[in-house]
């Protein structure tokens, strides 16, 4: 990424620091799940951003974090749509590929915690977007019961990772987005196709396959076109209007 795209990026994050805010939602005896809330005036909707990889943030208590993840890079993106934005973070690594422990009850069961907090706090509609392994933390949640479902307004997935998957008796709108030239092995562009190809027809969803940004490193990485390097203020403008419509 060229200095100049790093330094708006930095701006940007920099600005909504002073408003952004930091809960931590406890767990048992154990270390809560740390989030950083980037509020809006008159929000419509709320919603949490679960980041792929290890899912590691290292959120400090003034909002700032080291990952340069797609989802930090575009947090106050949201506000414009009049939407609360919600950096999810998590206590330990949960690793990737089939050893990822996304589905695993200790950490779906703070994904609970997560979506119960933020109801109850503004009563508005929750959505949870997972990106690459984030897909499966969603997507686990998802289909991990009625009740569970009845928390939320919807769920989004980009960069879909290949196990992913959303029952069919799930009915809240579904949102695929992938890049058309996502390298990444472990997250084909059919993934988050085939997710909402396989939605009953009665039940919203949408499909965007999108193009253009800059790749660089990693393929699988969040500056590749996995991670919708550039894309930023497209990539969530497309989720925002499915949010607002929906």
């Amino acid at each position: 990424m060229k200095p100049t795209h790093i330094l708006f990026f930095l701006g940007l994050i920099f600005s909504t620091l002073a408003s952004a805010q930091v809960f931590d939602i406890p767990y048992k005896d154990d270390a809560p799940t740390k989030t950083l809330l980037i509020p809006t005036q008159n929000a419509k909707a709320v919603v949490l951003l679960f980041p792929g990889g290890g899912g590691m943030l290292h959120l400090q208590e003034d909002g700032s974090s080291t990952n340069f993840h797609t989802f930090v890079r575009s947090q106050n993106l949201w506000a414009q749509y009049g939407i609360d934005a919600v950096l999810v973070d998590t206590p330990y690594d949960l690793g990737g590929g089939m050893r990822n422990s996304r589905s695993i009850r200790d950490h779906q069961q703070r994904i609970l915690n997560v979506v119960r907090y933020y109801k109850e706090k503004f009563n508005l509609p929750v959505w949870i977007f997972g990106h690459s392994m984030g897909t499966v933390s969603v997507t686990e949640f998802v289909n991990g019961g009625k009740e569970q479902v009845a928390l939320i307004s919807g769920v989004i997935v980009a960069g879909t990772y290949r196990s992913a998957s959303v029952d069919s008796d799930v009915s809240v709108p579904v949102m695929g987005i992938h890049h058309v030239e996502d390298g990444c092995a472990n997250t084909p562009f059919s993934a988050s196709e085939d997710i909402i190809k396989s939605r009953p027809s009665k039940s919203p969803s949408q499909f965007i396959a999108m193009e253009g940004g800059s790749s660089e490193g990693d393929v699988c990485g969040s500056k590749a076109y996995h991670g919708f390097n550039q894309k930023e203020p497209e990539f969530i403008k497309a989720a925002a209007q499915f949010i607002l419509k929906n």
